[in-house]
């Protein structure tokens, strides 16, 4: 039986991939799982996971007393899910603890930045110290966990123990909704509102609709001037606003919609690799109309489970959603084929599987 240790930011906790799957997955293997967080909610037991609160405080004040509740449990393994916290993981493989990396689902660019970045070019300078700092500490570490196979091959030459553990769908995001005559003539999209992840266009697509079809956003826009120009605009009469939804509420909105749109611009992660709430979809058991980028294509076209469109042409955006609003019978058919998917191929089990290996095989 192994010691095994999470360290992650204060949102850890309640984060479905570390907790409900990594570390679970972990301690049904009868190991003993910890995470310590710094979120000043108290400690607490979930699904046989411990959780350990070193105290409120903002990461890079708390890393003193995350180090210290770490290495106060004796660990032989750390997983550590936030890169600031890596100086911490350097100071704990040096007490003689197996440490690794959880690298997420993004291959690493200069474009992205580290905790504090600001605008502009002082951002990019941050991003590019940042990555540096990344990529050195990488290779002292025993191991990387990536969530996705573009960030597995960019973590591979700076780290051979680099493994992919996708972030599959769990079994019970496989559940029935309503009955397809039952559900609204909706169409869904869920997360942030920005001009990168296609708000723009979709509120575009609002206005070219032949159907009486609606579409429901599950996020808050995170600029006030996006959200006024786009409030402004006679598309946005077709839209319900929801705000930011939790898990449950997200979960509602699948199962009583008849697609979910997905369509972001190109950026180096949505290129590298299609993202979990792809598969989230497919396991809802609606369709999905998402970005043609080529690694997306391949999924929803071998299961026939949706429709790609460019991201950037409301137009064909507003073609697919209309479609499937009208031909409810082949909109059931792509979801059905969705879900069957998950299930057989693209679900947690497997990689449950393989992270509980590659934790024994250190």
């Amino acid at each position: 039986m192994l010691e095994i240790v999470h360290l992650g930011a204060a949102s850890a906790r309640d984060d479905r991939r570390i907790v409900d799957k990594q570390c679970r997955a972990l301690a049904a293997r009868g190991h003993r799982v910890t995470l310590v967080v710094a979120d000043g909610r108290g400690d607490a037991w979930r699904g046989g996971v411990r959780i350990v609160d070193a105290g409120p405080g903002a990461l890079p004040a708390a890393m003193r007393r995350l180090y210290r509740r770490a290495l106060a449990l004796r660990p032989d393994i750390v997983q550590l899910h936030h890169p600031a916290l890596l100086p911490a993981g350097l100071r704990l493989r040096r007490h003689g603890c197996k440490v690794l990396y959880d690298a997420g689902a993004e291959p690493p660019h200069d474009g992205d930045a580290g905790p504090g970045a600001g605008d502009g070019a002082a951002r990019r300078a941050l991003a590019a110290l940042w990555r540096r700092l990344e990529r050195q500490a990488c290779r002292h570490l025993d191991g990387v966990i990536a969530a996705s196979p573009c960030a597995r091959d960019a973590f591979l030459p700076l780290n051979r123990a680099t493994v992919c553990v996708n972030d599959f769908p769990l079994a019970d995001e496989c559940e029935a909704g309503l009955a397809w005559a039952e559900r609204p003539v909706r169409v869904c999209h869920e997360g942030a509102l920005s001009a990168m992840r296609g708000v723009v266009e979709l509120v575009r697509a609002c206005e070219l609709l032949q159907s009486q079809v609606r579409l429901s956003l599950a996020g808050d826009f995170t600029e006030a001037a996006l959200a006024a120009r786009m409030l402004a605009r006679p598309g946005w009469r077709r839209i319900d606003a929801l705000g930011r939804l939790g898990r449950a509420g997200i979960g509602a909105l699948r199962a009583s919609s008849r697609a979910a749109l997905i369509t972001p611009h190109a950026t180096p992660a949505a290129l590298g690799a299609p993202p979990a709430i792809l598969f989230e979809t497919m396991a809802a058991g609606i369709p999905v109309i998402a970005s043609d980028f080529p690694l997306w294509r391949n999924v929803v076209d071998a299961h026939a489970c949706g429709l790609c469109v460019d991201p950037r042409d409301p137009p064909a955006i507003a073609a697919a959603i209309d479609y499937l609003a009208c031909h409810a019978d082949i909109a059931r058919h792509m979801g059905e084929n969705g879900r069957r998917a998950v299930r057989a191929r693209y679900n947690w089990q497997h990689e449950a599987a393989k992270l509980v290996d590659y934790y024994e095989h250190l």
